[in-house]
């Protein structure tokens, strides 16, 4: 769960790290090898941007 603004960034990051992983495997992987790739990364890329959706979706913590 992201709990501050530095954590929603790494998973921004990371997501588009994700994404730039499957552009390379869609070009380079035979069909049935990037279906079996993809679905993990397609997982995790969903798992994070829940939690990207999550932490936006919450009303700032004023101080």
């Amino acid at each position: 769960m992201i709990q501050n603004d530095q954590q929603l960034a790494v998973t921004q990051e990371r997501i588009a790290k994700f994404q730039s992983w499957l552009l390379q495997m869609r070009q380079t992987a035979l069909p049935k090898e990037f279906e079996k790739m993809a679905s993990g990364y397609r997982l995790e890329i969903e798992r994070m941007q829940s939690e990207v959706l999550d932490y936006l979706l919450r009303p700032a913590k004023v101080a």
